[in-house]
């Protein structure tokens, strides 16, 4: 795109945005084509889309300031209070033991939740540390590390103490979204991440991955029906990344809290393909996956006739394109670019089995093979 034709589509963003209410129908129009990074467009427009940001704009500073101060109340509620009852188990032993201790068998018992808590957060630290390992991004420190949990007045159990000191003494089971457990050997100390794996940074830093583990386990907390199923950590990184690298450090700094409500608000619509109960009803994946194929036969018979043929089921690659809108597919610059699109569709999971018939379309090996043949044939 020539700089001048750049230059005017940044300009229409900023009108579109700079109305005092924003005509939502004209912002899809534009976002649908791709979203400029620059001043932080993509990430304001994204809020915007994932019914996050209100289209009256004159309410969005007390709204922001109301939805991040939620957030903090889950982080003292779910994180630092959780662990501050740890911490003090030493110090008040006959107290804790009165009324509740580690080896209360009572369902209710806050540290029977303790330990199941530990199995879901061994399962998203697993996952966080290994978004996209061919970026340093993930790596590397926040310019904004949550203050509530690193303040040094807290001598609590953070997150990240809590992997690193848990050892399960029963087996531990890592559940993926297919069903498949794998089981890790009984009594082995969780010391899964050699210390030349991953840098270690200095005291009151943190790394981004950390920051999505957070995210996460706070959404677990909160939806203990679905709790955290594998895959979710590649939904919550490019909208993460997308905050955290906002130009404005305004935004920048309240990535976190903005991140989790979007996520929620995506999660809310796409949760269906992550329940394996409802595989097989109206909304669940089962469904979503067999309608690229009708929607291919749809569109390129010939195509459709080929892949039964060969007995090529959707469910073999499908399923991952659909649960983790492509995020796996695609570099996440791409991955950012499909999702403007997506996410700037009313329809935007009808449009997303039009992207995956379209790639089915256009990277058909058959296809490919026979370029390859003209090109032998020519050179």
């Amino acid at each position: 795109m020539s700089t001048s034709k750049h230059r005017n589509r940044v300009q229409e963003f900023q009108v579109a945005l700079g109305e005092e209410r924003i005509d939502l129908k004209l912002l899809r129009e534009l976002c649908f084509g791709g979203i400029p990074f620059e001043g932080g467009i993509r990430a304001l427009c994204w809020k915007v889309l994932l019914n996050y940001l209100p289209l009256d704009q004159t309410v969005w500073d007390s709204f922001l300031t109301k939805q991040r101060e939620v957030y903090s109340q889950f982080l003292k509620e779910m994180i630092i209070q959780p662990g501050i009852a740890k911490a003090n188990l030493g110090l008040n032993r006959e107290d804790v033991t009165m009324e509740d201790h580690p080896l209360n068998p009572s369902p209710d018992s806050r540290w029977n939740n303790y330990f199941k808590d530990n199995e879901v957060l061994l399962q998203i630290d697993k996952d966080v540390r290994r978004l996209y390992p061919d970026m340093a991004f993930f790596q590397r420190a926040t310019d904004y590390p949550c203050q509530l949990i690193l303040d040094p007045q807290n001598d609590y159990e953070t997150l990240r103490r809590r992997v690193e000191q848990t050892t399960l003494k029963a087996q531990t089971v890592n559940r993926n979204r297919s069903g498949v457990t794998n089981v890790s050997s009984p009594g082995k100390s969780l010391n899964l991440y050699p210390s030349n794996e991953y840098e270690v940074l200095p005291s009151g830093s943190e790394a981004h991955w950390e920051v999505v583990e957070r995210i996460l386990f706070i959404y677990a907390k909160l939806n203990p029906g679905l709790a955290y199923v594998q895959g979710m950590n590649e939904i919550v990184g490019p909208i993460y990344y997308t905050f955290a690298t906002n130009p404005s450090d305004e935004w920048k700094e309240h990535a976190e809290a903005d991140t989790f409500v979007c996520f929620t608000n995506l999660m809310s619509e796409n949760r269906d393909n992550f329940i394996k109960s409802l595989d097989d009803s109206q909304c669940g994946i089962t469904f979503r996956m067999e309608s690229v194929y009708s929607m291919l036969k749809d569109k390129d018979m010939e195509l459709y006739l080929k892949l039964q043929e060969q007995n090529i089921k959707p469910q073999y690659f499908t399923f991952r394109w659909l649960t983790l809108l492509l995020s796996q597919e695609f570099l996440l610059p791409d991955v950012i670019r499909i999702w403007d699109s997506l996410f700037s569709d009313q329809d935007r999971f009808h449009f997303l089995i039009l992207v995956c018939c379209a790639m089915l379309i256009l990277i058909h090996v058959h296809t490919i093979l026979a370029k390859a043949k003209d090109l032998q044939d020519h050179s």
